[in-house]
């Protein structure tokens, strides 16, 4: 128990006394800034494709851009995060001669990964509208891309609204591999107090709980939302 205490005082030292909170505030304002840009960067794309997946296919067009679709879903899908990191910053961005900092890549890239994921839950959200909301669009006049945008995907939205938030969780948990492209983040933070005070225990379970406190805050959201939008459809 001495020993633990020792260890806890060693951490505040770190923390306090030698502005580790500063570390800890950037490394959570990061890991912020890339799940939230990210999920809307994804959210976008997600759309985008999911509508794109749900047109008719009696045109080449359709055809072409969902045949697309399906390559970028099944690349962004079918290679871990961490490789996607890699490949954009250590070779995509020398070849294009552009420079980002490394916390602009992770929320490109998680932007990109999301929007694969999300156009798949979109999309069963879309399909579980009732076709009748299309055909009455469509029958006042609207085109079929006024009716989506202002019919069918405000109600998908609502039937996927709890696994947007799993999605939001999970880029909030996968922020921690963006170290691999220098972006400071919350376990950069955390590893750096541990390597000052040589004591790795303490950092990582303050640490640990600091997502649990923000998956938590997330969830928390997600259903108070997820209320709200109910009275909202009983007063309709």
């Amino acid at each position: 128990m001495g020993n633990f205490s020792q260890k806890i005082d060693k951490f505040i030292e770190i923390f306090i006394e030698q502005n580790g909170y500063v570390s800890v505030l950037e490394g959570l304002k990061n890991t912020l800034l890339i799940a939230v840009i990210g999920l809307v960067i994804g959210i976008l794309i997600g759309t985008l494709i999911a509508t794109v997946r749900v047109i008719p296919k009696y045109k080449l067009l359709p055809r072409i851009l969902n045949g697309f679709c399906s390559f970028y879903v099944g690349l962004f899908r079918g290679t871990p995060i961490v490789v996607q990191l890699l490949v954009f910053y250590y070779v995509m961005l020398p070849i294009m001669g552009l420079h980002m900092t490394g916390v602009q890549v992770s929320i490109l890239v998680f932007g990109l990964n999301s929007g694969a994921y999300i156009s798949e839950i979109m999309r069963s959200g879309i399909l579980s509208v009732d076709q009748g909301q299309m055909e009455g669009g469509r029958a006042v006049g609207l085109s079929f891309g006024t009716t989506m945008m202002k019919i069918v995907i405000p109600q998908a939205v609502k039937n996927i609204l709890p696994t947007l938030g799993n999605e939001f969780i999970a880029l909030i948990k996968e922020t921690s591999v963006v170290s691999f492209v220098g972006a400071a983040d919350l376990y950069v933070a955390f590893n750096y107090i541990g390597s000052n005070s040589y004591e790795f225990m303490v950092p990582y379970l303050v640490m640990a709980v600091i997502y649990i406190v923000i998956v938590l805050l997330i969830s928390l959201g997600i259903k108070i939302m997820e209320r709200s939008l109910r009275k909202s459809d009983r007063r309709h």
